[in-house]
């Protein structure tokens, strides 16, 4: 067999799994950003559910994050009186956001804690709000150390969209399991080389799409002199 025939097969399978991937990097970045500024903030109780939040989403393997989503979400709705509308693909954005969410906010939060904690003084000392101090002072520097961390999740969330066909999404996999049992398994290493290499090839683009923003984050970073409180003068 051919091994590029199956090509173009298993390529109409992949919107299916961008779609995934881009919903749960971009919904995941948001519930990281939340869960890091409470985390941050240390508001009581929410901050402990936060934290509860993280662990969870850190501590439970991914398979089993899924299978959460996939039989507790209707549950859940159920008890609204909201009727079953979920699918195998909704329960995969959400347990995959949830995921890359936790996973994202210990990326992030340290990453603002590394921040001198003299920049946080000298911004407030000059009057900043905390918008100001987050766009023009601890936010560049936080992005400089945060992305190397950044692309390392976004190649883990790659990896565990592989997983989704086990609560039945219809992605790259699945359609390479059908392909094979089409087959009668005749081609198993020949499917799964193409596999890999479809995968390696999405995190190679993934890495040097954030390899580039790093690049970018040094330069500015570099431009960007660190806030420094004024001295008055002796008189």
């Amino acid at each position: 067999m051919n091994p590029f025939s199956m090509i173009p097969e298993l390529l109409t399978a992949m919107p299916l799994t961008l779609a995934i991937m881009f919903v749960a990097m971009i919904v995941g970045f948001c519930l990281a950003l939340i869960a890091s500024t409470l985390r941050v903030r240390r508001v009581p109780v929410i901050s402990q559910l936060a934290d509860l939040y993280v662990s969870y989403a850190r501590s439970v393997p991914v398979a089993l994050q899924l299978f959460v989503a996939f039989y507790g979400l209707p549950v859940l709705v159920g008890l609204f009186g909201i009727e079953d509308f979920l699918s195998s693909t909704i329960a995969a954005m959400v347990a995959l956001s949830l995921y890359h969410g936790g996973y994202l906010s210990e990326v992030i939060r340290p990453a603002y804690l590394a921040v001198d904690r003299g920049q946080h003084d000298a911004a407030d000392s000059l009057g900043y709000t905390f918008r100001q101090k987050l766009t023009r002072v601890v936010g560049p520097q936080a992005v400089h150390i945060a992305l190397p961390g950044y692309g390392n999740a976004i190649i883990y969330l790659i990896h565990n969209v592989a997983l989704v066909m086990y609560i039945g999404a219809a992605d790259v996999m699945a359609t390479a399991h059908l392909i094979m049992e089409r087959d009668y398994n005749q081609y198993q290493f020949e499917t799964y080389l193409v596999l890999a290499v479809i995968y390696s090839v999405m995190c190679l683009i993934a890495w040097l799409i954030v390899r580039s923003f790093e690049v970018r984050a040094s330069r500015h970073v570099a431009k960007t002199a660190p806030v420094r409180v004024p001295v008055m003068a002796a008189v």
